[in-house]
């Protein structure tokens, strides 16, 4: 477990649900491991889910989902407000966290402000994240609203410099940079983490131990970094993941994994590149699912198109009903037998082999 979730779960600890919903609560999280135990198709109340509060966005990156085919044909809103109220109202007495993250810009929604203000209303314990582009005028104004009430503003960073206007269209990397140190200079007394993600892909692979540099930098203390899911990208195949597999990519992973010893004051997080791809690498189905703004449930959210597929929408049934649909238990089925879903045949938990330090020069030195 890392530091930063150690910091979360004794957060989460200091505030469980007292009263009736305590006994709710402990009865969910005994239910979970006993379903979990016994190989269950069903689950629980969820400890963990993403509510997206829009799709909408004001610029278009090429590791998004939404600039592809499935994402052409999508409706596109913002969530009902007294609809977002009633999910929480549902969840919670079980939830542990809550992501209000989606495809689109999460800070265009007006309310944010009130959403992150209901959930603390039922519980002051639920851990809130969000994750912005850090790329709207009033970023920074916003910032100050949610500013110690949500727990980590995550901002994407795909690149620096002209590297990141490559990545993230319409965008400008000196106007990101103003608004990614206004939000952190608003957030770095309260009890609000400022993260980067970042998304690498051929453009930006060779930026990882630069990042770690400018993070630490700006004074962010965490940095994440993930492979591109190219599940929803119809213009390639399964072949791009050998990428991640060549001696330029992997020396440069390796790279950064031993240049975070010489920054201990960021906390540095990768996608597990060094285990061998499976099924069972996702957890998106049975512990922390996807809400999209008009209510449905997709798999997961690299691919959260409802026209594609969906197991339900919960405007119109109780979450807890679709999470346990004959034909989501049948979807469950097969992370058990190791058959990746049609669904999901180009994701890569199901198409990144482990990456192994089989080079030459295994491990670089740093003064």
């Amino acid at each position: 477990m890392t530091k930063r979730k150690l910091q979360k779960a004794i957060k989460r600890l200091a505030h469980i649900p007292k009263g009736l919903n305590f006994f709710k609560y402990t009865g969910n999280k005994i239910k979970t491991v006993y379903l979990a135990k016994t190989k269950s198709l069903k689950v629980a109340y969820p400890s963990s889910i993403m509510i997206e509060l829009t799709n909408h966005c004001n610029i278009k990156c090429i590791t998004c989902a939404r600039e592809y085919a499935f994402g052409e044909e999508m409706a596109k809103g913002f969530i009902d407000f007294e609809k977002f109220k009633n999910i929480i109202d549902e969840i919670y007495p079980y939830v542990d966290s809550i992501g209000l993250t989606g495809l689109g810009e999460t800070f265009l929604y007006k309310r944010i402000d009130k959403a992150i203000d209901y959930i603390k209303s039922k519980n002051k314990g639920i851990i809130i994240s969000a994750s912005i582009n850090a790329h709207l005028p009033k970023s920074i104004e916003i910032a100050k609203k949610i500013a110690g009430k949500i727990d980590t503003i995550q901002i994407s960073i795909d690149g620096i410099g002209e590297v990141y206007n490559a990545v993230r269209k319409l965008a400008d990397f000196d106007f990101f940079l103003d608004n990614t140190k206004g939000i952190n200079e608003v957030t770095k007394d309260s009890n609000t983490d400022t993260m980067f993600n970042m998304v690498v892909l051929k453009e930006n692979y060779h930026q990882m131990s630069e990042m770690l540099k400018f993070t630490n930098d700006l004074g962010i203390r965490y940095l994440n970094i993930i492979p591109m899911n190219i599940v929803s990208r119809t213009d390639l195949d399964n072949s791009y993941y050998d990428f991640y597999l060549t001696k330029e990519f992997m020396e440069e992973y390796f790279k950064t994994k031993d240049l975070a010893k010489s920054y201990p004051n960021v906390e540095l997080t990768f996608y597990e590149f060094e285990e061998p791809a499976s099924f069972k690498k996702c957890r998106f189905i049975w512990n922390y699912f996807y809400l999209t703004w008009d209510g449905y449930i997709p798999p997961f959210c690299a691919k959260p198109f409802p026209l594609i597929k969906s197991f339900g929408n919960v405007f119109e049934k109780p979450l807890i009903e679709i999470l346990n649909t004959d034909e989501y238990q049948y979807f469950r089925k097969s992370w058990f037998e190791e058959k990746d879903p049609e669904f999901c045949d180009k994701c890569f938990n199901m198409n990144l082999p482990g990456v192994k330090r089989d080079y030459a020069e295994t491990e670089t030195k740093f003064a």
